[in-house]
């Protein structure tokens, strides 16, 4: 598959093995339920919604060339993924997260992405000496990045000239990894996108609502942010001010990588030229889709 790309996603790439339960469950729970596996990680989680509105993301991220890493990118492409970026190691093995889901939410998750951290800038490659951009001629479009980065490699890519003209959009992996968003507040640069508690770790401080979090976000510098707070209202914080929108009611029946698609979706809709309030709504009525299990994953 061989196409310019719309955007690009940058970060994890791995296979999702995801047991979901209809009951609620504690430490030590033993219970009946379903075990999946399917392509994830945050790059590929936000490439896999962008495709559904009819954009074609271009993944650069690492995914070994053992069998799960060929299934892996036969799968990446057949969800109409750009996969000829990708750094394909020899050496490191596919990336896998695994998640426990309850009828409570989210039990418990272990990301091993030790290869992409292990990689490091060599899956930059593509933007740094080409096809994809230069220094001398730099990536000028879209580019998502995820928090599974290294904090050392997210410092490098404000340094490098090769991502001086994107619109950086970046979100945390999870909670433990906010704080590697904290180069992106000291430089005012790219738009984030966090939950309310990664809101808080990026503060230092405790939130009750999403419109304070954002607005405290752009007080410490961040050029833009957009804060989500499950059902309660998300909201879009920049110099021009907040704005703040309730998500649909739903019945809730997943709930990983929901924030992805929220972002997806909401990168999607700015791409269509919607103004801020309208991409609010829509992105929070893509993820309600989403976690309510009207849609594919």
């Amino acid at each position: 598959m061989s196409s310019t790309p719309d955007i690009l996603c940058i970060g994890s790439v791995l296979w999702d093995v995801i047991g979901r339960s209809a009951s609620h469950m504690r430490q030590g729970s033993d219970v009946p339920g379903r075990i999946i596996r399917l392509p994830g990680g945050v790059a590929m989680n936000i490439a896999m919604t962008l495709t559904r509105f009819g954009l074609t993301p271009g993944l650069l991220s690492a995914v070994g060339q053992d069998p799960n890493g060929h299934e892996l990118v036969d799968a990446c492409e057949r969800l109409g993924c750009i996969t000829e970026y990708l750094y394909r190691s020899e050496d490191l093995p596919t990336d896998m997260y695994m998640a426990v889901e309850g009828a409570n939410g989210l039990i418990a998750a272990i990301a091993d992405a030790h290869s992409l951290e292990q990689s490091g800038a060599r899956i930059l490659s593509p933007l740094i000496d080409g096809p994809l951009g230069s220094a001398e001629a730099p990536w000028a479009g879209p580019v998502a990045l995820d928090g599974n980065l290294t904090l050392g490699l997210l410092e490098e890519i404000l340094r490098l000239p090769a991502f001086a003209a994107a619109d950086l959009r970046i979100a945390p992996a999870s909670p433990g990894k906010a704080e590697r968003l904290t180069p992106f507040l000291r430089a005012g640069r790219g738009v984030l996108y966090v939950n309310l508690e990664e809101a808080g770790l990026l503060c230092m401080q405790n939130f009750d609502d999403s419109a304070t979090a954002a607005a405290a976000l752009v007080a410490r510098g961040a050029s833009r942010a957009l804060v989500t707070n499950g059902g309660q209202p998300a909201s879009d914080a920049s110099a021009a001010g907040v704005i703040s929108e309730c998500p649909p009611e739903v019945l809730v029946t997943r709930v990983t990588g929901a924030g992805d698609t929220f972002m997806a979706a909401h990168i999607a809709a700015e791409l269509r030229g919607v103004d801020r309030a309208s991409a609010l709504d829509e992105a929070l009525a893509a993820a309600a889709t989403y976690v309510s299990g009207d849609v594919t994953s």
